[in-house]
């Protein structure tokens, strides 16, 4: 089966360099994949003459021409109203009219919720899109949702944001029920607000692999491959780790370069640094998924390099190539509230409770 995924080449602090040059790295590795480059065709049909890709891989690219790009600094609103030829709606159109199965863009995240939201609608029993992005973790790696699309959330959008990281997880990583855990400031039920603690017994009605409240450094000893918070909490782990990861990178730098014996010691420590820092590359993990959307819709990071930007593509290419999109719909196809949990999970589990009373 052929992937066709379209990509806002636009987009981003970098735009077709970048753009252009990952989708051509993209397509060489995974040739049952097909991408639609979008923006200004000039532009995009010139990159791709400088590149010279061979045929094999020149086939299975094509460039739909957009008038408009969507600023970084760009107020959603405007971006919606008034660009409906940016390269960012152009890419979200084509996966409206199915004629691709996903789309990527490094572009303002705003307008890219809102245009998503607004072309593609919400899947049915979802209330609310959710990002969704892959952190690394002391055993492997681990899905933390929300990351700043909702900032206030009832204890129904955390269940939902849950079933949703599960099901990706699934789907994805071939595991057959994920650790799904809720962040919180303890491990004990008692912790926590009320919202938590009412999503904590919506969870545990559930057939999900609930493993209980995550603390934060939880997240990073593996302690669940899912792990559920509201937008604002989720935004502000993110980018404190973020932050922390640049100090220790900092600091060690600056350490190994205090004196001739420790550049030294550098240079002998090399092989492991090495290592150490593609463990810890942030690039690896470029991609964050737009969950509850009828599309798939990957935000890659506005700085993105070539090789970041194709492990977005990369993040479209495995979501598409799984159905999840499909996987989610069915999952909730028969949810339409929190009258009972059971109600989210297994529609069998309705039909027998109706049948009991």
């Amino acid at each position: 089966m052929t992937v066709k995924i379209a990509i806002d080449c636009m987009g981003g602090d970098h735009g077709p360099k970048v753009t252009v040059a990952a989708a051509l790295a993209f397509v060489a590795e995974f040739p049952d994949a097909e991408l639609t480059l979008v923006g200004h065709a000039d532009r995009l049909e010139s990159r791709l003459r400088r590149a010279s890709p061979d045929k094999a891989v020149r086939d299975r690219l094509r460039v739909v021409h957009a008038s408009e790009v969507v600023a970084m600094d760009e107020p959603p609103a405007l971006a919606l109203r008034n660009k409906k030829d940016s390269s960012m709606r152009v890419a979200i159109n084509l996966v409206k009219s199915g004629k691709v199965a996903a789309c990527v863009s490094a572009g303002n995240t705003g307008a890219l919720m809102a245009i998503s939201r607004f072309v593609l609608k919400m899947l049915p029993g979802i209330d609310r899109p959710a990002i969704c992005t892959v952190i690394p973790t002391m055993t492997g790696q681990t899905r933390l949702l929300d990351l700043g699309a909702n900032v206030d959330c009832t204890a129904d959008h955390l269940l939902q944001f849950a079933v949703m990281g599960s099901i990706l997880t699934s789907a994805v990583e071939h595991i057959a029920a994920p650790r799904v855990g809720l962040l919180n400031i303890g491990e004990e039920d008692i912790k926590g607000n009320e919202v938590v603690k009412q999503t904590a017994e919506l969870l545990r009605a559930t057939d999900l692999n609930f493993v209980g409240n995550v603390e934060g450094d939880g997240v990073y000893k593996g302690e669940a491959d899912v792990v559920v918070c509201d937008g604002f909490v989720g935004n502000v782990a993110l980018k404190v780790s973020e932050g922390l990861a640049q100090m220790l990178s900092r600091f060690l730098r600056e350490e190994f370069e205090r004196n001739l014996l420790t550049r030294l010691i550098a240079l002998l420590a090399l092989p492991v640094l090495s290592r150490f820092k593609k463990r810890l590359d942030h690039r690896r993990y470029n991609g964050a998924s737009l969950l509850g959307l009828k599309g798939t819709v990957i935000k890659s990071h506005g700085s993105a390099d070539v090789f970041a930007f194709s492990q977005a593509i990369k993040r479209a290419y495995f979501e598409a190539e799984n159905g999840v999109i499909d996987k989610i719909a069915h999952r909730v196809s028969s949810y339409t509230g929190l009258q009972t949990a059971a109600l989210l999970i297994d529609p069998a589990k309705d039909s027998a409770a109706m049948g009991e009373a």
